[in-house]
């Protein structure tokens, strides 16, 4: 058995069935033995799974421009890049190499900052960026707070695949009883096994579904899956901007919400050499486990922090509207080739990466911090 498997074999020994949010952090984020901190490029044609990153420069150069548009709509000349979530570097390094190419005076008045835990990830993100010392810093998490100075650099805040992968708790409804169950994760001899748990912890059930119309036709055994841990990283994140934009892309619910007939199972996935997973439970660290962000809790998240909301919209309808800005100014972003336009049409037709991500964008304007 493999050595996470084990080690999960054993907490499950020792405490009893576990929530399945921490089945999925160890699966995932377990030093040296999750699916995110083991060595080798688990992203692409030769991992697991595609991102707008992996499928070429092209996302991180659009960003870049649309990001210098925000600048100079800003009223400041200082940009500060905090990305969370950056794997191994290549988002920030297709971004600050455009803007070395493009827009270098920019580059001189820009700060790039990751928020990184990892140490392993740390390194990976430093060899990347290695060209870049001194341009790019690196953070455990966000600061308490901003200096007076750093309120007046017009900072974005970016996150692409973050969200999606952060643990999530795993509900079910009792149609007899009329409550929500949580399903945890026990083992039967050597395999992983679903288990409902004897009891339900308060944290993030407030974003369970209470419409009582719409419980009362709900299928039993009806799944839906809530993150706490994001909705919080949301809000920390949201607190923290004082001056700027707040961005994710990443899958997830529309208007329609968690309640949709055509997902009773829920969201959550695996996938493993590019395919949907038989068994999500099956070996831990070995396959990537996700699940659709509620946007529309996010964006509350975000509202009650104090942000607007800017956008939200797909990925294809956002990158789009970049691409037509940038073919009227050539000259700024540079050559449209037929290479920029084969990952343009991976980033945004319907079959590809275009329907399924949603991009959200959440502002504060350095007026509405006064007085926090």
């Amino acid at each position: 058995m493999h050595r996470l498997a084990n080690l999960i074999q054993r907490e499950i020994a020792e405490y009893g069935p576990i929530p399945f949010n921490r089945f999925m952090e160890l699966a995932l984020y377990c030093p040296e033995l999750g699916f995110y901190e083991k060595e080798g490029d688990n992203v692409g044609r030769g991992g697991d799974f595609y991102t707008s990153v992996s499928v070429g420069p092209l996302f991180g150069e659009l960003l870049a421009f649309k990001f210098v548009n925000w600048l100079e709509g800003s009223g400041t000349e200082s940009l500060r890049i905090v990305e969370a979530g950056a794997h191994d570097g290549k988002l920030a390094g297709d971004i600050l190499n455009w803007l070395q190419r493009q827009r270098p005076e920019v580059l001189a008045q820009t700060e790039y900052c990751i928020i990184e835990p990892s140490a392993r990830r740390r390194e990976w993100q430093r060899a990347t960026l290695a060209e870049f010392v001194g341009k790019v810093s690196w953070q455990d998490h966000f600061t308490d707070r901003q200096s007076p100075v750093a309120n007046r650099q017009f900072t974005i805040v970016l996150s692409n695949e973050l969200l999606d992968a952060m643990p999530i708790r795993r509900f079910g409804w009792d149609a007899g009883s009329r409550q929500w169950f949580e399903w945890g994760v026990g083992n039967s001899g050597e395999a992983f096994t679903w288990t409902r748990l004897a009891s339900v912890s308060r944290e993030g059930t407030d974003s369970l579904p209470t419409d009582d119309e719409l419980l009362a036709v709900l299928p039993d055994g009806y799944v839906v899956e809530v993150s706490p841990v994001a909705e919080k990283w949301w809000a920390d994140a949201a607190r923290w901007l004082q001056h700027g934009k707040l961005v994710a892309f990443d899958y997830g619910f529309a208007g329609g919400g968690q309640l949709q007939p055509e997902r009773p199972n829920g969201t959550l996935r695996a996938y493993h050499q590019h395919k949907v997973a038989d068994n999500i439970l099956d070996q831990p660290g070995e396959q990537d486990i996700t699940a659709h962000v509620n946007f529309p809790r996010i964006e509350q998240v975000g509202q009650a922090a104090g942000l607007a909301t800017d956008i939200f919209e797909t990925q294809s309808r956002f990158l789009t509207g970049i691409a037509a800005e940038a073919w009227k100014l050539d000259s700024t972003f540079g050559n449209w080739d037929q290479k920029r336009t084969r990952q343009f049409q991976t980033l945004t037709h319907p079959e590809h990466l275009g329907r399924s991500f949603r991009v959200l964008v959440q502002s504060r304007d350095p007026i509405s911090t006064h007085g926090q």
